[in-house]
């Protein structure tokens, strides 16, 4: 799930007073939207991106950015499966990517599809290790539903590494022994093992195997995750990498396991389909002391266009560093808390392409970032969780721009996987977050939910997404 808030409004608005305010919005279908400058030319965000390497063609601008959907069949321990029934895709996964579909995205990609059953995000992942259960031919369904309008399906191939919960990881592995030992909602975390270069090979092999799998199901490519403190992400952290081996200490050394990765992926797919994408999610910045330096990313951004990687997807922060915020105020204006990054690596990459996810909320925000050259593309996350449509509606000229959400961080990500299951799971109506009644409403419900889950650990039995009956809402897919 990205950690991303709109930067136009901090702070809720009085909710009686001044309806026909500068946040006010005649659609009916939300309470506020954020601002947008009405006479911008929004018209880039049509034009259609083509990728160097693979060749494909994105039909216009915007990405889905990867959220934790937690939608797929779980093992039922109680009547005795193993961890093998996990991942399998359902009716709601499907439909949830349908919808996705036909709000004609550029290019879809998945959240987090974990390459291993024993090394998961969280209750309800997409698993895709293997077909001994004919789930190569689920996921084609799901695919088949996602790209009906046009759109391009990319699937998000994770691992948590130390970052999964312990009662569903009891046994993480990660570059070092680096504890994670920050608890909420009733998540924590295991001590991990020091991987070995066995582990590190299996798991190599494993994303490989993965993205054949994917391939097989007819993706369009696959997102290499390097982000959000995950297991790639913790080998090139210094903070959690204090490896003495090849995969340690110099930034080449703790970068060698995402080449690797890449280049089993390429073994395995793009030597027989070189149309295949590959692309990678990369924190541009870690909010914590003696994390991977900006530096570091840029030059890992240009030996990723090296390594023929369609496209970087720049994002931020880590599990430990939620706090993001906006370095200067030149760049709040403009909107995405890593655009200031983007400008700095874009010049550098003459095929790799650059799409920025986080923060930027409003048409004519979107429009500049790109026409001013500071990225190629917009990553959009929790926003299409409360519009799954919002994307052809601000390119139909119906909006300029999102809902407001007032949820407060980090508990925003929960509460996207609410509006999420909402629209997915058959409901006819999704929560509107810039509505503070229902946000209070929400935080009620996740509170309760909080308060059960602890009381049955270690048994895990849901995605931890509260169940909410939307009061302040509106019937969006039949709007």
């Amino acid at each position: 799930m990205e950690y991303d808030t709109a930067t136009v409004s901090t702070t809720p608005p009085p909710m009686a007073s001044n309806p026909d305010g500068p946040h006010s919005t005649s659609d009916p279908r939300a309470h506020l939207r954020v601002d947008s400058d009405p006479t911008a030319n929004t018209s880039i965000l049509a034009k259609p991106i083509t990728f160097e390497f693979s060749g494909k063609t994105a039909m216009n601008r915007f990405l889905k950015a990867p959220m934790t959907e937690r939608l797929c069949k779980w093992n039922d321990e109680d009547k005795g499966e193993d961890i093998t029934h996990r991942g399998y895709p359902t009716e709601a996964y499907t439909n949830l990517y349908k919808i996705w579909g036909e709000g004609q995205i550029g290019i879809i990609v998945t959240g987090n599809t974990m390459t291993s059953y024993d090394a998961v995000e969280a209750y309800g992942n997409p698993i895709l290790p293997d077909d001994h259960d004919g789930r190569v031919a689920a996921f084609a369904e799901v695919v088949k539903a996602s790209k009906a309008h046009g759109s391009l399906c990319v699937a998000q191939l994770s691992h948590p590494g130390r970052q999964g919960n312990r009662y569903l990881n009891p046994n993480p592995i990660s570059a070092s022994d680096v504890h994670l030992k920050i608890k909420w909602a009733g998540n924590e975390f295991a001590p991990p093992r020091p991987m070995t270069k066995s582990d590190i090979n299996r798991v190599v092999a494993q994303w490989g195997e993965t993205a054949y799998l994917c391939w097989k199901a007819g993706f369009d490519g696959v997102q290499v995750h390097c982000a959000h403190g995950y297991l790639l992400a913790q080998f090139l952290s210094p903070t959690t990498n204090l490896r003495t081996d090849e995969y340690g200490g110099s930034f080449e050394n703790r970068a060698r396991i995402v080449f690797e990765v890449i280049a089993e992926i390429d073994r395995r797919v793009r030597a027989h389909d070189p149309s295949f994408i590959v692309c990678v999610k990369l924190n541009s910045v870690e909010f914590q002391d003696k994390g991977t330096t900006p530096e570091e990313a840029r030059e890992l951004c240009l030996r990723l266009e090296g390594a023929k990687v369609d496209f970087v997807d720049l994002s931020g922060g880590t599990f430990e560093g939620r706090a993001f915020h906006h370095v200067k105020e030149s760049t709040k204006k403009r909107e995405a808390f890593f655009i200031e990054f983007a400008e700095q690596i874009r010049p550098l990459l003459s095929k790799t392409k650059v799409y920025v996810t986080g923060g930027l909320r409003s048409a004519s925000g979107m429009a500049m970032a790109i026409s001013e050259g500071s990225c190629d593309g917009i990553g959009i996350g929790r926003p299409l969780a409360a519009e799954p449509y919002l994307c052809r509606e601000v390119l139909e000229g119906r909006v300029n721009g999102a809902i407001e959400n007032f949820v407060p961080m980090p508990l925003n990500t929960q509460a996207s996987g609410t509006q999420i299951h909402q629209f997915a799971l058959g409901g006819e109506e999704i929560s509107d977050w810039s509505v503070e009644a229902e946000v209070e409403r929400w935080k009620e419900a996740n509170t309760k939910e909080t308060e059960r889950k602890i009381s049955i650990l270690p048994k895990v039995d849901s995605s931890g997404y509260p169940s909410l009956k939307p009061e302040a809402g509106f019937a969006y897919l039949k709007a």
